[in-house]
């Protein structure tokens, strides 16, 4: 009975119910890599992982933005050069791809990885007059 019960509570327990990942396990995953995000089944953006915790993001519109993360209180957290307040993520390992959960507005904002490439994003220059 007590076994039945037991498979019980582990089948009733949701498959996304994995732990974040740590700042150790996160660093290792990206440094040196540009991952691609996607939400809701549409290009979302791009980040790609710098040594010393550096980022570099892109709304994919050839646009940067360079930043930093770290670790608070369990979350990664980003800060970037034209957005002061960090904005902080949980990220959960499914199979071999990235979820993102955005923690300033839980539920609103998942997001997950799309693919990954070694190849350092595309950054146009600053906008340049005529």
């Amino acid at each position: 009975m007590r076994h039945a019960l037991l498979t019980a509570l582990l089948l009733a327990t949701p498959a996304t119910a994995q732990t974040p990942m740590t700042a150790e396990e996160f660093e290792a995953y990206t440094t040196g890599k540009t991952l691609y995000f996607g939400s809701r089944g549409q290009a979302y953006g791009a980040e790609e992982y710098l040594d010393n915790r550096r980022v570099r993001w892109s709304f994919l519109d050839g646009k940067c933005k360079e930043g930093i993360w770290y670790e608070e209180a369990g979350l990664i957290c980003f800060v970037y050069e034209d957005r002061p307040e960090p904005q902080c993520w949980s990220f959960v390992k499914t199979g071999d791809r990235l979820t993102a959960l955005f923690q300033d507005e839980p539920g609103n904002t998942e997001l997950y990885e799309a693919r990954q490439s070694d190849e350092p994003m595309m950054c146009l220059g600053p906008d340049v007059g005529v």
